[in-house]
């Protein structure tokens, strides 16, 4: 009984404490209470392991803010990101496009040069003013990193050079180191000044607007010569399974990224989904570790619960993400098999028509005879060549 009282007596005091912090007296106005505003935001961990000594690291290498055509400041895609549990991002605004530009030069009229105004306000009409680029490009990184380096999160600076999507299409420069001398009229020069620099390019969204995913004549420049390091194979909500074997045959790394203008609180959590990323398997949590990884090709790319990459790496995730347990062995010619998912993603498992959504956290239970495999696919990991989706054998003798 006295111990029943005790926990009643503790729980009512915790209850009362807790009451108490929701409101405090204003200083100024005697009759006037204000609700205690909690400052502290929590981040959404996404639960991933370590996969062959590599730490993944969750990223996303295509990001706009106001300094091109995106909605938000580069401080808030930091605090976005690290919010959706990321570890690095990219900032990556349009060099030749830059969508509010002329609104706010409107808007501090008095403050900028008499005549200036945005430099393109059309995405392909024109490759740039005559007078050249107006803006310090650099700008956007400078803001972001100051946030970034209190979150802990890592940024890569970065540009997306920008022209017609039919005959050219996008590429994003990563780890530039002047985004203001990268433009050219020519893009093949674009790109070589990025290169020049240090960068890695990317192929963003090859199929964006589009009828098919066939190889463009420019396409055909840039791998020939080299000048191309990975390619999008996800895209926000596209995703282009013939670049998987892109990728792999003209050996890119693959990635997954938003490419997000409005928020991701909009166009992924409020329905239900992590946000797209580019899982890098790196060394360590440094930049110096995910360009190395990067030109390593060490990356996955995660899009709706979708897992695509090249076939060993997309194995090797698979089997640091499952554990197994026996539960029972039967006359040592049957063994009842566990299979635990301990991590954030979903895997739907195919068992020779027999489908199980394997969700994060959860685990199911199978037998496994002593003279026949269990023989399975994971239908949601794509891999380069015919089969698509990677094939699991588990025999007797592995548990």
């Amino acid at each position: 009984m006295k111990k029943l009282f005790l926990f009643a007596f503790a729980f009512a005091a915790s209850f009362s404490a807790a009451a108490q912090s929701i409101y405090y007296q204003d200083k100024n106005n005697k009759d006037m209470m204000r609700h205690t505003m909690r400052n502290d935001v929590l981040r959404n961990e996404f639960i991933l392991p370590n996969v062959n000594k590599y730490v993944v690291l969750k990223s996303d290498l295509h990001i706009h803010t106001i300094y091109s055509d995106g909605s938000v400041t580069p401080e808030y895609r930091v605090q976005e990101a690290w919010t959706d549990g990321l570890d690095v991002i990219a900032i990556t605004d349009h060099v030749e496009y830059r969508k509010w530009e002329g609104q706010m030069i409107s808007f501090l009229k008095g403050y900028v040069p008499e005549g200036t105004k945005a430099v393109n306000a059309g995405i392909t009409g024109k490759a740039a003013d005559e007078r050249g680029i107006l803006a310090d490009l650099n700008l956007p990184v400078r803001e972001a990193q100051r946030v970034a380096d209190q979150s802990g999160l890592l940024l890569i600076p970065g540009v997306e050079i920008t022209r017609d999507p039919l005959k050219v299409g996008h590429y994003n420069a990563l780890f530039v180191k002047d985004a203001n001398t990268v433009y050219d009229a020519d893009p093949i020069v674009s790109i070589k000044n990025a290169r020049e620099q240090g960068a890695i390019i990317m192929q963003n969204h090859p199929g964006w607007r589009r009828k098919d995913l066939e190889i463009i004549d420019f396409e055909k420049q840039v791998y020939e010569q080299n000048l191309i390091d990975g390619v999008e194979i996800m895209n926000g909500g596209e995703f282009y399974p013939t670049v998987v074997n892109r990728a792999s045959e003209k050996k890119l790394f693959m990635a997954a990224n938003t490419d997000i203008h409005s928020t991701t609180s909009k166009d992924y959590v409020a329905v239900g989904h992590q946000r797209n990323m580019t899982l890098i398997l790196a060394k360590e949590k440094s930049l110096d570790a995910v360009k190395e990884a990067l030109h390593a090709r060490r990356t996955l790319a995660y899009s709706f619960g979708t897992i695509a990459g090249e076939e060993q790496l997309v194995r090797d995730f698979f089997q640091a993400c499952i554990k197994y347990e026996t539960l029972l062995e039967k006359d040592k010619k049957q063994r009842r098999v566990r299979m635990t998912n301990p991590t954030s993603m979903h895997f739907v498992l195919n068992f020779g028509g027999n489908p199980v959504q394997l969700r994060p956290f959860t685990s199911c239970d199978f037998n496994v005879n002593r003279d026949k495999e269990v023989v399975f696919t994971v239908e949601n990991l794509w891999i380069p060549g015919e089969k698509k989706h990677p094939e699991f054998r588990l025999g007797y003798h592995l548990f």
